[in-house]
């Protein structure tokens, strides 16, 4: 017979003395508490006690980092993983919640913006640990397909609160379509993480959601934020974005061009919408004053030789010029010049946006939906974005705790 000697220590201290798991690093950048306090129920009120909302709140999270993709298998992978149900704050003996009970709470957070405030707190942890930049936004939205069946056109209510069809061009131009929601991503360029996001119906386009919201992050964050560059793809080039982010945000876009089927670029400009002279050459970019840019005559400074000289467009010796108010027309004379590397440098930061949707679904749990209406839609994607922020955090700290080691002479 084989007796099993008995443990000195209890689970808890043979738990706090192993190293910690990535998931215990994730959940102990995360208070839940302010969340937590308002899911409580009312001292007086009667009926069972029920469990603790810290513990849903950091299974449901949990559950994310795990990619775990139903609260059946959230459910099961508690009552058989010890570490992983410890992690999540459950004592070793506790018994677990149900699956209908985690439908509860999830159909009750959804009601609650205090999640979505638990997201800006960890943002804003991000930025005073140097994580955050905020300087250079870039915006996208991604698919996130419905638990809903999938209905035809003529059935749908489409009042903005229930899944639509929606398409997108993948990145070799092929056409998507699916039945769901689209999230809009106003993603940090520098660290790769999100600072706001809102969820519509698949079927809104990109172009008309930016506005509201870069004004939602503006308000979100008060005064903590103050970007200089708004990176979009072509979804976005719309003439009233240009202008509400240079007039009222008082940030330069850099935005894509969308030809939208024309065959030729606008009179007076190239294929790379840089202002020519009417013999076709490229005028010559000669430096900004406030609004204005000021362009010169290529043949005059030698970059040319015209044939027909620098006479047949002005009789100055100086040569033509050209002197354009880029806010009057920002859309087609944008600052920097769409020609230029500073723009172009710019503008390959805009897939910072695109990784991020990709670690969403490929190292979370994003692209596994598994409840109805845009509120659980909006709830399933803060988890996401809290935990991937949390776990920056975390890997953040463990780097900048790693001892220094220095090699033996």
């Amino acid at each position: 017979m084989i007796i099993r000697q008995q443990c000195l220590l209890s689970y808890d201290e043979l738990m706090k003395s192993v190293p910690k798991s990535k998931l215990v690093m994730i959940l102990d950048e995360i208070d839940v508490t302010p969340v937590a306090d308002k899911m409580k129920k009312p001292k007086d009120s009667k009926g069972p006690k029920g469990y603790a909302p810290e513990l849903f709140l950091y299974a449901l999270i949990a559950m994310q980092v795990e990619q775990i993709k139903t609260i059946a298998g959230l459910v099961k992978r508690l009552s058989t993983d010890f570490s992983f149900k410890y992690a999540c704050g459950f004592g070793l003996v506790d018994s677990v919640p149900s699956e209908s009970a985690f439908s509860r709470f999830l159909s009750k957070l959804s009601d609650e913006s205090s999640l979505e405030e638990l997201f800006h707190s960890l943002v804003l942890s991000a930025k005073k640990a140097g994580i955050i930049e905020g300087s250079i936004i870039a915006i996208d939205s991604t698919k996130l397909s419905a638990y809903e069946a999938s209905k035809p056109k003529k059935e749908i209510i489409d009042d903005g609160k229930h899944p639509n069809w929606g398409m997108k061009r993948d990145t070799n131009g092929n056409k998507i379509r699916w039945f769901g929601w689209k999230l809009h991503i106003l993603c940090d360029s520098k660290s790769e993480l999100p600072l706001d996001i809102k969820i519509t119906p698949a079927n809104v386009h990109d172009g008309t959601v930016a506005i509201s919201l870069i004004e939602h992050f503006l308000a979100a964050y008060k005064e903590t934020f103050k970007p200089s560059y708004y990176l979009m793809d072509s979804g976005y080039d719309y003439d009233y974005i240009y202008r509400d982010i240079i007039n009222r945000f008082e940030a330069i876009p850099i935005i894509a061009y969308n030809p939208r089927g024309s065959k030729a670029p606008p009179v007076g400009l190239d294929e790379d919408l840089h202002p020519i002279c009417s013999a076709g050459y490229k005028l010559v970019y000669w430096g900004k004053d406030n609004s204005y840019m000021k362009f010169r005559c290529p043949h005059v400074l030698g970059k040319v030789n015209c044939p027909f000289g620098s006479n047949w467009c002005s009789s100055s010796n100086y040569g033509y010029t050209l002197k354009i108010n880029y806010k009057e027309n920002p859309r087609q004379f944008g600052y920097p010049l769409r020609s230029s590397k500073t723009w172009k440098t710019l503008y390959n930061k805009r897939t910072s946006v695109e990784r991020l949707n990709g670690r969403l679904k490929e190292h979370l749990n994003l692209n596994h939906f598994h409840s109805k209406g845009i509120k659980k839609a909006f709830t399933h994607s803060l988890l996401n974005s809290i935990a991937i922020i949390a776990g920056t955090i975390a890997v953040n700290k463990k780097h900048q705790n790693k001892p220094v080691t220095t090699k033996a002479a």
